[in-house]
């Protein structure tokens, strides 16, 4: 299975964990990640992540998310077909960078998108056209997991 994980859901395991949430979500997507490290699933990543990413103005944070795309075994580059499907979903309501990542991971027919961001989750998963599943950390674990 491939997966894509948005910006929020690959810096995850650094966000303070004293929310009983937020820790969980940590220790899925250090799970998922870990699956994609043994090879049972596939990561995705994109131009735009790597763009978003390099904006971070906190080094350790930058570090460890460039650290976590580099084990991607496919990138997606961005181009205007990527662009166009993006403009639909800002029409619905996504905000620009956020299109950006769905409309990339939908254009390679990645399995499953993973995202922290409960407005963009609520969004993206009640576009009936999309051509992938969204998931919350734990939904996305839960479905992958052995």
């Amino acid at each position: 299975m491939r997966i894509y994980l948005d910006t929020c859901s690959v810096q995850r395991p650094l966000d303070d964990r004293s929310s009983a949430r937020i820790a969980l979500e940590a220790e899925a997507i250090l799970a998922i990640l870990a699956l994609c490290e043994r090879g049972v699933l596939t990561l995705v990543s994109s131009d735009i992540l790597s763009f978003e990413i390099n904006q971070n103005p906190y080094p350790q944070r930058k570090i460890f998310a460039e650290t976590i795309i580099a084990q991607a075994t496919e990138r997606i580059t961005l181009n205007d077909t990527i662009i166009m499907r993006a403009k639909q979903f800002e029409q619905q309501g996504i905000k620009a960078i956020d299109a950006l990542h769905l409309a990339s991971a939908e254009a390679v027919s990645v399995d499953f998108f993973c995202t922290c961001d409960d407005r963009f989750f609520r969004r993206a998963k009640d576009i009936p056209s999309l051509a992938l599943k969204v998931r919350t950390p734990l939904a996305l674990a839960q479905e992958v997991m052995p």
